[in-house]
């Protein structure tokens, strides 16, 4: 088959017809007909992205590489942040981002164990597990209906002498208060972590300047699993500008080490086998010194490769998000005797990751969610609702120790009692949108 090709020739031959394959066999549009599923979400991709993994197939440098380099730099670029550093998922992300912050370099900023991080209950675990793993405190305030974001009129009453930092989700896309947050974190000298892992594209305007969210943080998370903006299958993203935490980072997610050449790389700074460390001896491999005691947690090159094409289609994908959330509100605008409609945060432009309902008193959840899903729509709770009422807390519960919690979280039970959500991403089509408001409307007869 490839006799007379050189390598590139051949290459370029298997490439065309993955390519081909792709067009062919993945991408048919089939018609859309009633009762047929819509799930929440799902992978939207085409002949780029398969073509990308299988040239790095065929490199078969199956760590990180040349995609990730370019990945790492247009994703910071894409973002306006200076350092941006690939990981193999959100929740590695949310590790790494948390503790780069417990880092000695950082000094009496470190937060060490027993320190108090303010966050909220009502999300996903794994913004609030390294905090828990580590040994600090997390300090839960409720949040507000329908923004459904930290309620910043209680980060006063958090605030105690071992708060070091705030780490919340923009949920479901919609950020959080940006302002009164940082001016929070600014007042008290705090760390803030932004787990943006639902929001890639949502954009929050702060001092008259328009911002991507995650970058006005010390440091932003991303994941790239494929319910996400935009996908890898697994992945994830840690960023910042500042070059410190960027090395704490770096050092964590690559076993620890003090060294910072890349895999395949050694002695980029020339001074390999003389430095001296206290009880080293004189000389010892740099690339065997470790400053952390860290994990392994790079992504792969065939996903890095995937997610520059993905980025690529960022911008579209954002865009009929919004369209495809607009469209259910405007349709759904009189249904608000049965449900509450969500709203974004002020000076906030989400990129919607999906679309929130909150039954009032004259429907039940129990009732809705049965229904719309015996009618093939996908439905989503809030994920863990009350994490603190999860299994995970039922020892520290039972023990009354290891997390605070101010007030009376009244607002995340309710979400927890009686919210779900509906999926509003790129691939969906006008039928299915117009099917879900159909089925919902129906939902205040059952």
């Amino acid at each position: 088959m490839f006799d007379g090709m050189n390598e590139g020739q051949a290459r370029g031959q298997i490439l065309d017809m993955v390519k081909e394959y792709c067009d062919k066999y993945h991408n048919i549009q089939k018609p859309f007909k009633e009762g047929q599923y819509i799930p929440y979400a799902s992978r939207v991709y085409d002949r780029e992205e398969m073509a990308n993994l299988v040239d790095s197939a065929l490199e078969f440098w199956l760590t990180s590489g040349k995609y990730t380099d370019e990945f790492e730099k247009n994703f910071a670029d894409y973002l306006g942040v200076k350092y941006c550093a690939l990981v193999n998922s959100g929740s590695s992300a949310n590790l790494l981002a948390f503790m780069a912050l417990t880092s000695p370099l950082l000094g009496e900023r470190a937060i060490r164990r027993g320190d108090e991080v303010i966050t909220v209950a009502a999300g996903f675990p794994t913004t609030v597990a390294p905090v828990v793993q580590f040994g600090a405190v997390p300090v839960f305030i409720d949040v507000t209906i329908p923004q459904y974001n930290m309620d910043t009129a209680m980060l006063e009453k958090a605030l105690s002498p071992k708060t070091k930092a705030v780490m919340a989700a923009h949920t479901l896309g919609n950020p959080f208060d940006l302002t009164a947050v940082k001016e929070f974190c600014d007042r008290h000298d705090l760390w803030l972590i932004e787990d943006n892992c639902d929001a890639l594209g949502s954009v929050y305007t702060w001092n008259g300047k328009e911002y991507l969210t995650g970058t006005l943080g010390d440091i932003g998370t991303s994941s790239f699993y494929p319910p996400h903006h935009m996908t890898m299958g697994e992945g994830g993203a840690v960023y910042t500008n500042d070059p410190l935490l960027n090395k704490c980072v770096r050092s964590f997610r690559d076993w620890g080490r003090d060294c910072v050449c890349v895999s395949g790389q050694d002695n980029m700074c020339g001074h390999r086998f003389v430095r001296k460390y206290e009880q080293l001896p004189d000389g010892y491999d740099h690339k065997y010194v470790y400053s952390h005691f860290g994990y392994n947690l790079k992504a792969t090159d065939l996903q890095a490769a995937i997610g520059c094409a993905q980025l690529k289609k960022l911008p579209e994908f954002t865009a009929r998000r919004r369209e495809h959330f607009d469209f259910l509100k405007d349709n759904l605008r009189d249904m608000e005797e049965y449900f509450i409609l969500p709203e974004a945060c002020e000076n906030a432009r989400p990129s919607w990751f999906g679309f929130m309902l909150t039954c009032r008193d004259r429907i039940q959840r129990t009732e809705v969610v049965p229904y719309l899903e015996s009618r093939g729509i996908q439905t989503r709770m809030l994920f863990g609702g009350n994490l603190t009422r999860q299994p995970c807390f039922d020892l520290m519960r039972k023990k009354q120790e290891g997390y605070r919690i101010v007030g009376e979280l009244e607002n995340t039970d309710r979400i927890m009692r009686d919210t779900f959500w509906i999926g509003v991403y790129p691939g969906m089509t006008q039928e299915m949108l117009e099917v879900m408001v159909k089925e919902i409307r129906r939902c205040h007869t059952l």
